[in-house]
């Protein structure tokens, strides 16, 4: 899509030259200065054929006095980049069928927009024109629209110019992402995951990939994570992705995406209505993936670090039991008291390998719980953290976004579900609060850093007759990055370390390990 912005004021308005002409306007901001436009709005309004209201829309043809052949009127709830977003995408509903292949978008005089309008606009046009097409030849062929621009005042040219550039980049991520997470699972593999993170690599140079085997995922020590690939055929694979966009003695930012490609919930296994839709397992791998396609082309001054610990659960003669205990790369054992709970068993190995980075922070992403989406829904992600700052960071840049997070409970109590008689933990409690009984199971292998939870099981994808990837939360994990880079000395700080009082060394960013866990964590993976 080619996105442009032009400056139009007044009685320029109607004359600006495009197939269609969208005007957004809102019950306090009515009037645009152009007399041709201001009637059309009157005329529309006492006919009762129009109203300026949330939703509404009014599409007129060939409007006399207006150089665009298309005109749609669109009723916006007040002046927030949310709304606008919602009034453009009604607009473009509107005309997208109608062979349209240049869209421009007005507003009233005084709705002033920012570079977060001109980011929402361009991820509602791509929630408007995506079509999923990789194993559907039937797939509608792609409509007419190839060009949007947006109009402004001269005063917020500059805040439109800039927030178009990135929401672009951002648009980019959000459907690697979706398109990644509605590919069947006999495409998107762990082996295809790491293929595109190389991709990924090849392309831009400010990205380095590597993709780990299963021998030098056992050389780490990764019980945990492999105890939840042995029922299947698919190798594993940990890819580690590396943005270097500051120097390299800046901390930096930490993202750990879970990346299982299909869940069957293993010997647990689970029921067959709707399994289909475990595709969408690995959404925090994609939403990873998408994330480091966005930086590529922002090139935020920030370090940030991709790891993604990627596999299938599936049931086998060869598949974790439940009541099996496994090492993870921490030291700590693990009772597996249900294999449909495989989403921590990986994840706890990735933020252990997190430590070696000495991480300003490190945030987790995963469609982890069902837990959450019955608490939740599918508006917002749970958010974990016992971290104020980060968490307050990680809001403040979902709300910028447009795609928001709650903060849940992490209280220590909750740590009592998870005792096991047989191991350090078990990797589930009960039915009560499980969303947060799966955070607190994390929690525990991140002492040595600020460290935050993205429960993205109810945002992730949508199901029903819109089924299909969100990209989410793309959009949120970027804004945090760029708000990060453009905080600076004020950005948010690694732990300080603590000392070690048996060794008196400092601990923090070492991964602590107890002997032999290592060949510990290989054996019981291959047993």
């Amino acid at each position: 899509m080619d996105y442009r912005s032009t400056v139009a004021e007044g009685p320029a308005l109607s004359q600006v030259n495009a197939d269609a002409l969208l005007l957004v306007l809102t019950p306090d901001l009515a009037a645009t200065g152009d007399a041709v436009l201001d009637k059309l709005v009157k005329d529309a309004i006492s006919a009762e054929d129009f109203a300026l209201k949330a939703g509404k829309a009014l599409y007129i043809h060939r409007p006399a006095g207006v150089k665009a052949a298309r005109l749609v009127l669109l009723g916006a709830a007040d002046p927030k980049a949310k709304s606008y977003k919602s009034a453009v995408a009604k607009g473009l509903a509107q005309v997208k069928d109608l062979g349209a292949a240049h869209v421009a978008v007005a507003a009233a005089k005084g709705l002033t927009l920012s570079a977060d309008h001109a980011k929402a606009l361009v991820l509602g046009v791509l929630d408007a024109t995506y079509v999923y097409r990789h194993t559907k030849p039937s797939a509608p062929k792609p409509g007419a629209l190839k060009k949007v621009t947006v109009v402004s005042s001269q005063a917020d040219a500059a805040a439109v110019k800039a927030g178009l550039q990135q929401g672009q980049a951002v648009a980019e991520g959000v459907a690697l992402a979706r398109e990644l997470g509605n590919l069947p699972g006999n495409y998107c593999t762990p082996t295809h995951l790491g293929d595109e993170a190389k991709r990924l690599s090849r392309t831009f140079k400010h990205v380095k990939a590597e993709v780990l085997d299963r021998r030098a995922i056992e050389k780490l020590g990764m019980g945990s994570f492999l105890s939840v690939t042995n029922g299947s055929a698919q190798p594993p694979r940990f890819i580690i992705l590396r943005y270097d966009g500051a120097a390299a003695s800046q901390a930096p930012v930490v993202l750990v995406g879970k990346g299982i490609t299909f869940d069957t919930g293993g010997i647990s296994l689970k029921p067959g209505a709707g399994m289909d839709e475990m595709k969408f397992d690995m959404g925090g791998a994609a939403s990873v993936l998408g994330t480091f396609r966005a930086l590529a082309e922002l090139k935020p001054k920030l370090n940030v670090i991709g790891l993604i610990p990627t596999c299938e659960n599936m049931p086998s003669g060869t598949a974790t039991k439940p009541g099996d205990v496994v090492t993870s790369m921490s030291g700590q054992t693990i009772e597996v008291l249900n294999t449909d709970a495989e989403g921590r068993l990986i994840l706890c190995d990735a933020l252990t390998y997190a430590e070696r980075f000495k991480p300003a922070a490190v945030i987790d992403i995963a469609t982890l719980t069902g837990a959450c989406v019955i608490a939740l829904g599918n508006i917002h992600s749970g958010l974990f953290s016992a971290d104020d700052q980060l968490a307050d960071a990680l809001l403040a840049a979902g709300l910028q976004a447009q795609d928001t997070a709650w903060r849940m409970p992490i209280d220590d109590e909750y740590g009592e579900a998870l005792k096991s008689n047989f191991a350090d933990l078990g990797n589930v409690g009960g039915r009560e609060g499980g969303a947060i009984t799966a955070a607190v199971f994390l929690s525990k292998f991140t002492k040595a850093y600020r460290w935050a939870h993205l429960d993205i099981a109810g945002s992730a994808w949508k199901s029903g007759g819109a089924k299909g990837g969100t990209g989410r939360p793309v959009g949120l994990l970027t804004q945090f990055i760029l708000n990060q880079a453009a905080a600076g000395k004020d950005a948010i700080a690694p732990l300080p370390k603590k000392a070690d009082k048996a060794e008196g060394k400092a601990v923090a960013g070492k991964t602590a390990r107890r002997p032999a866990a290592k060949k510990a964590a290989a054996k019981a993976a291959k047993a």
